[in-house]
């Protein structure tokens, strides 16, 4: 990641759950083209996702570790960066809690970090940098969208 990520969710939903075989999943939002591929390419695979439209997750080539996901609303304009992939997770950790709702009732949240029980507005709860860089997004993910129409 070549610069601070656009907003680190941090997600509850069962189908996260079911995906990572873990209670959630840790990714950090990022543009695409600010992630540097290192040593091989990774493995695409299409996954089915709760919302129909699926999503392609990148596996590491040698150990199968799933390294960053593009969803069908955006393609390949944003990742979706595992953080327990980084060298230094401890260094992202979560801006917000989604898909509270289905949280495993034994996860406590902390008091100081949002948590919203379905998804939100990026407008109340993104930094001012990050909502500028996403509105640089925009046209990208527009023309993305309308290339697979």
């Amino acid at each position: 990641m070549e610069s601070p990520p656009l907003f680190v969710h941090c997600c509850h939903c069962r189908w996260c759950q079911r995906e990572s075989g873990a209670s959630f999943a840790l990714n950090a939002m990022i543009e695409g083209a600010r992630v540097t591929q290192l040593g091989r390419e990774p493995e695409l695979v299409t996954t089915p996702s709760e919302s129909g439209s699926g999503q392609l997750i990148a596996r590491c080539a040698k150990c199968k570790v799933a390294v960053w996901s593009n969803y069908a609303g955006a393609g390949p304009v944003v990742k979706f960066v595992r953080v327990g992939t980084l060298d230094n997770p401890d260094l992202l950790p979560p801006d917000i809690h989604i898909f509270t709702a289905s949280k495993q009732p034994w996860v406590v949240l902390p008091s100081d970090t949002p948590a919203v029980e379905e998804y939100y507005d990026h407008e109340n709860f993104w930094p001012a940098d990050s909502l500028v860089r996403r509105a640089a997004l925009l046209p990208l993910i527009n023309a993305y969208r309308a290339a697979k129409a």
